[in-house]
């Protein structure tokens, strides 16, 4: 039964970002193909051996994606900046190198949030501080309202 260009059936794939969030992609069987020809196949290169979030020029931790897409059925294309010496790059890395950057990445925006959380409540308290102050001396006066 011949279907036609339209009616094909497609295939779903779930792809995981490097975010962390789930898409899901439909293919359809020629497109499939067409693609996969297409794609360029990324050099196997050590798994374990390469860490996305350190700068090859500076080795600065600070590195992050400034984009992101799929390359392949377990690669990932990413561009990588350094905000420390303005070091761009970026190449095909593995899923799992790509998981392990995501993880580090989440790492860093714990760590910030903390800092962050921190010196909200150091802030925090020096105001009430001045504001205790500012009552006990009788220098604020309803016209501050």
């Amino acid at each position: 039964m011949d279907r036609g260009d339209n009616t094909q059936e497609p295939f779903v794939k779930r792809v995981t970002l490097p975010s962390g969030k789930s898409i899901e992609v439909l293919y359809f069987a020629e497109q499939a193909a067409a693609a996969a020809a297409r794609a360029p196949q990324p050099e196997p290169a050590p798994v374990g051996a390469q860490l996305l979030h350190v700068c090859t020029e500076c080795t600065s931790e600070l590195v992050y994606p400034t984009d992101w897409q799929e390359a392949g059925a377990e690669h990932w294309e990413v561009e990588l900046r350094c905000p420390n010496c303005e070091w761009r790059g970026g190449g095909v890395f593995h899923q799992t190198v790509v998981e392990r950057f995501d993880d580090e990445l989440d790492r860093g925006i714990d760590v910030l949030l903390s800092d962050y959380r921190a010196l909200v409540s150091s802030n925090m308290e020096d105001e009430v501080e001045r504001f205790a102050k500012a009552l006990d001396v009788d220098a604020i006066l309803p016209a501050d309202f």
